[in-house]
């Protein structure tokens, strides 16, 4: 077994790549509240850490904070980002919920660095809630001989 966890990640993984991103991005607005000093509660997550696991599970469809700390167990790409730390679910679901104005300004500066870089290009996707009639049963898309 390696002995460093950026051992087990090629060069090119999507979690170096948002290591690396998450380095650059500006993160003023989170941290005033984790440099207080007034005594209570245990040490806080570091906020950078926490701000690369959501990105990594949003990148790779794992929207749920119960799956993200799952993920910082069993996946070696989520343990490299938490630098094997394991934030319980609750942790991340506050984190989001209280920083979520803050991380969608972190979201379109990582969009703008990208865009910057070459590495895509910036669009529009709309997404409503239309519903449209289809004929999708399974009793109209499927026949069953006997």
């Amino acid at each position: 077994m390696p002995p460093a966890l950026q051992d087990w990640l090629p060069e090119g993984h999507l979690a170096r790549f948002i290591a690396d991103v998450a380095e650059t991005l500006d993160l003023n607005e989170i941290y005033p509240v984790y440099e207080r000093d007034d005594g209570r509660g245990l040490a806080a997550y570091h906020p950078l850490m926490l701000t690369r696991l959501l990105r990594c599970g949003y990148a790779t469809g794992r929207t749920s904070s119960r799956r993200i700390e799952r993920a910082s167990y069993e996946d070696v790409a989520f343990r490299y980002l938490a630098a094997a730390q394991h934030p319980d679910h609750d942790t991340i679901a506050a984190f989001r919920q209280e920083y979520l104005e803050a991380l969608s300004k972190l979201f379109v500066q990582a969009l703008q660095l990208c865009q910057r870089a070459g590495l895509g290009k910036l669009g529009t996707v709309a997404i409503d809630a239309t519903k449209m009639q289809a004929n999708a049963s399974p009793a109209h898309s499927m026949r069953y001989r006997i």
